[in-house]
């Protein structure tokens, strides 16, 4: 197996391949370093040093676009850059908008919420963890029915938002 150096941003991956039908296991060297290896499995996973893991479900890119994926995280699953076709697919333009400042907030889903964050950045710390989840402006965001959590907004939020 060969395997191939990337880089870690935040959560953002930047060097996956473009193809759709591939599946690779990434393990944290470094905290700034991955390296790529084919295993066969059906998802992406991340582990750190210290033995967390961050399953990625998908990960796609055409040529000269930028890279679609979708992770889950404590729960959440995040997509990050959708392409516009999935966007139209769910209707997001048409979903009302929400945003606020700069804050820190209790929040508790009564429903599964989805949202696209047209601005802003977000940690999202679920009841419970000391992890947070990291959001930010052109991610495609899931939150489950009955999650806890609290919202620390470090850049005013934009959104379109979906309750089912």
């Amino acid at each position: 197996m060969g395997s191939l150096g990337l880089t870690v941003t935040g959560q953002s991956i930047i060097g996956l391949p473009s193809s759709t039908n591939k599946y690779y296991q990434y393990h944290y060297q470094r905290p700034q370093s991955l390296q790529l290896q084919s295993s066969g499995s059906k998802f992406l996973q991340l582990k750190s040093e210290k033995r967390r893991s961050l399953c990625i479900s998908r990960a796609s890119a055409a040529e000269g676009t930028n890279m679609s994926t979708t992770i889950e995280k404590l729960g959440v699953k995040i997509e990050r850059n959708p392409p516009e076709s999935r966007l139209s697919e769910l209707g997001v333009r048409q979903w009302p908008k929400w945003g606020c400042p700069p804050s820190k907030f209790p929040w508790t889903y009564d429903a599964k919420e989805t949202c696209y964050l047209l601005q802003g950045k977000v940690k999202v710390y679920p009841e419970g963890s000391n992890e947070a989840v990291e959001i930010g402006a052109g991610d495609l965001v899931v939150f489950p029915k009955g999650m806890s959590c609290t919202w620390d907004v470090s850049e005013a939020v934009n959104k379109h938002y979906n309750f089912e």
